[in-house]
């Protein structure tokens, strides 16, 4: 049985593009409405952005808006819903992803770092190197080869930044806040070993030099929480001090979370102890104020 126009004016469809209507039990999935977007523009367009980042299997949102990338000198006018781009794309730089055309994933992690603030494009390569979808190695190298335009420096600085061992958004936020705030870089995912050489825990973060762990407290850790105070115990044995922070401490206290560590390392005696707590409170309001810039603007990445 067909569809009739007055069938599209019942509360099952929805309307998603000029003459395009969809189930509206569908509305909400990502997939139905880039396919909307594909039919409203022309076939040398492709996805990119957050849309390519989507049809890449990144955990993201692809459809707020929707973004797509034309030839320069295409006459495409603007679209609602829909942010388009006018960029060179190299054929080598495209491919085709669930039969949509989309740029290819080293192409769409950097139109992500020239267009996203740095920390919140570091979340996404973080998640695209821990997935497979591309290694440290070959990112770092594209984005050397890349010449001018807008955002290349932040491109470099992710690439200079990101994590392949990271597991989570939140995570790869908590490292990115401490090196912000300027405490050195810690290590990601370091299994930890006791004195018989038995395995005793993995923290999210490690630093090595004054053996103090760091972790990201998620709904995970809350749910096994009886099998993390037995791991803190473990940890504890074999001489390696654990802090934790909440998605509220990253979000909204990053310089209480640079203080807390600076002063664990201070009290550890490593190198930046001396300058602990002569920068205890303005280092603390510059951890904050570079942890706001850098991810300003944030998109929905959770």
């Amino acid at each position: 049985m067909g569809i009739e126009r007055w069938h599209l004016r019942s509360s099952r469809w929805q309307r998603v593009g000029p003459a395009i209507y969809a189930p509206a039990s569908r509305i909400d999935h990502t997939m139905v409405r880039l396919e909307a977007a594909a039919s409203r523009v022309p076939a040398v367009a492709a996805f990119s952005g957050l849309s390519a980042a989507w049809l890449h299997g990144l955990d993201v949102d692809g459809c707020h808006p929707i973004e797509v990338i034309v030839p320069k000198g295409n006459k495409v006018s603007g679209r609602a819903g829909m942010r388009v781009y006018r960029s060179a794309l190299p054929d080598a730089e495209a491919t085709v992803l669930q039969g949509l055309r989309a740029t290819g994933v080293l192409r769409t992690l950097e139109d992500i770092c020239r267009r996203l603030p740095l920390v919140e494009a570091t979340v996404i390569v973080d998640a695209a190197l821990q997935s497979g979808l591309t290694e440290l190695d070959l990112f770092d190298s594209w984005a050397r080869s890349r010449r001018g335009g807008r955002g290349l420096v932040n491109l470099r600085a992710v690439a200079a930044s990101a994590e392949p061992k990271s597991e989570s958004p939140m995570e790869t936020r908590l490292r990115m806040v401490l090196v912000l705030g300027g405490l050195p870089r810690p290590e990601a995912q370091v299994p930890i070993h006791d004195e018989r050489g038995l395995f005793v825990g993995r923290p999210d973060l490690y630093y090595r030099d004054c053996k103090l762990g760091i972790e990201y407290d998620g709904g995970i850790h809350r749910e096994s929480l009886a099998e993390d105070n037995r791991r803190q115990n473990r940890l504890l044995e074999a001489g390696v001090t654990l802090l934790r922070f909440t998605a509220a401490d990253v979000l909204s206290r990053p310089a209480i979370v640079v203080a807390q560590v600076r002063a664990m390392r201070a009290s550890a005696g490593t190198r930046d102890a001396k300058e602990a707590f002569s920068r205890a409170s303005g280092g603390s309001r510059d951890a904050k104020d570079a942890f706001s810039s850098a991810s300003a603007g944030t998109r929905g990445v959770s």
